[in-house]
């Protein structure tokens, strides 16, 4: 039995693809201070221009520079697995699959969209890139693609993953990067949050506050920011993942896929798997497409669709998106890359309109998951990772129960060998669940309350 399948090199996606071109209702646009929609120079100080027109592109497909390709050659295509040892352990007619993102150099699907944002901004002139990270993964990713290119990159990074997971520091470091413990002294917001909450465990949105501020403040103006999940241009990068694993389904002789599996965070590696099947949903396939989240950060599965900024400080424009509200302080939980406050903007448009089913699930019962498929398939995954294996679990067992043949694939979109802090506290017994309370939910949503509706427009076709 066929256990792995590779893509040679000539064989890789030639374009990325662009969901915004097939949602059947279109998203709404994003908003400025003055709630009317943002034009592109308004991100200018932001962004280089090449990337904002990826941002608000309507394309469906986009080129993919030769120059990337190259740089990407160094570890894509990844290889896609057959989980037979846990399809085994489970005693399940279903076929299970998963894409091996882990196989990257920093260990995780980031380095997708960060080699082709570093290669966008150093052919635009930038010569410094600014970044938050929440587990680290995205700060090494971008901390190795600056290498790579030859930019300065500055990392802020979550003061809860900064002190859980110090050798992500070390990871940034040693491919040159600078890595700050967020929120910092280094600019105003990070000023305002310490002089509010001097113990506070950070957050996602007050280092998107600090990176922003930090690159906007560069009077030089070569300074950009670089995002890691949550808009457009991110999720297109990403589309390489589920391209590649379509071709090797294709390849071992799979005609149909009946569930897709991804942890969603920010959304970046969820989409990178799913939107191009999407796409065939969008067309009249019959797929089931989940992304998973944490029931202590529940964006997709109890935030209203709103209106809201994607930081803290209000630095960014208002998005479309499920949100917890701006203000929201996540727990401290292990699985540190799920912990943000909103949804990319084109994910939650495809949770509107009926396409995704989103799932909650509890850590103790993805850090479980995670044990067994160490123990079955030998990878120890991420935090976030987990939450995907947990939630293929269920459908494995779900299929069991049916007697039904499916065919599921998930993403495993890292590693887990710089989070065994998280694995030691599960077996020592000392992680607990944390269903988001109600009475913090509502008031983490005051925080929007006042900004623009936005409206859910579906066609009610799903």
């Amino acid at each position: 039995m066929q256990v792995k399948v590779f893509l040679n090199e000539d064989e890789f996606p030639k374009q990325w693809y662009n969901l915004a071109a097939d949602l059947p209702s279109p998203m709404l646009p994003p908003l400025g201070p003055d709630g009317n929609p943002i034009t592109p120079d308004m991100l200018a100080p932001v962004f280089p221009m090449n990337l904002i027109e990826q941002e608000l592109s309507q394309e469906r497909w986009i080129d993919i520079p030769e120059e990337i390709k190259a740089l990407l050659y160094r570890w894509r295509p990844t290889p896609l697995h057959r989980a037979i040892h846990l399809e085994k352990a489970l005693g399940t007619p279903a076929k299970i699959y998963y894409k091996n993102e882990s196989v990257s150099p920093p260990g995780s699907h980031k380095p997708n969209t960060a080699v082709a944002q570093a290669w966008y901004n150093k052919q635009f002139g930038i010569e410094k890139l600014t970044t938050e990270t929440g587990a680290g993964q995205w700060g090494s990713a971008l901390a190795f693609a600056c290498a790579l290119v030859g930019l300065e990159c500055k990392v802020f990074m979550v003061r809860i993953s900064f002190d859980q997971k110090p050798f992500r520091k070390a990871m940034m470091q040693a491919w040159g990067a600078t890595c700050i413990a967020s929120p910092s002294n280094q600019t105003q917001a990070g000023q305002d949050i310490l002089k509010r909450i001097p113990d506070t465990p950070g957050s996602l949105g007050i280092a998107i506050s600090e990176a922003v501020e930090a690159a906007v403040s560069d009077k030089t103006g070569k300074t950009r920011y670089a995002l890691g999940s949550v808009l457009n241009h991110v999720m297109l990068h990403q589309t390489i993942i589920g391209l590649e694993a379509k071709k090797q389904l294709k390849k071992i002789g799979e005609k149909k896929v009946d569930v897709i599996i991804g942890c969603a965070g920010g959304g970046s590696n969820f989409a990178g798997l799913a939107f191009p099947f999407v796409a065939d949903k969008i067309s009249g396939k019959d797929i089931t497409i989940i992304p998973v989240e944490p029931t202590s950060c529940p964006t997709m599965t109890r935030a209203p669709f709103a209106y809201d900024h994607g930081d803290t400080a209000k630095m960014t424009p208002l998005l479309p998106m499920h949100s917890l509200g701006h203000n929201f302080i996540p727990p401290p939980i292990h699985a540190g890359g799920l912990r943000y406050h909103g949804m990319a903007p084109l994910v939650s448009q495809a949770i509107v309109e009926g396409l995704l089913t989103p799932q909650a699930l509890h850590q103790t019962e993805c850090y479980a998951a995670a044990l067994l498929f160490a123990k079955t398939e030998g990878i120890i995954c991420a935090p976030e990772t987990s939450h995907a294996i947990a939630a293929t679990i269920q459908e494995a067992q779900k299929a069991k129960e049916e007697g039904k043949k499916k065919v599921i694939l998930f993403n495993l979109s890292g590693h887990g060998l710089m989070d065994l802090t998280g694995y030691d506290n599960y077996l020592a017994g000392k992680l607990i669940d944390y269903p988001l309370p109600e009475e913090d939910l509502q008031k983490s949503l005051e925080s929007i309350k006042d900004l623009p509706q936005a409206p859910a427009n579906k066609t009610g076709k799903w």
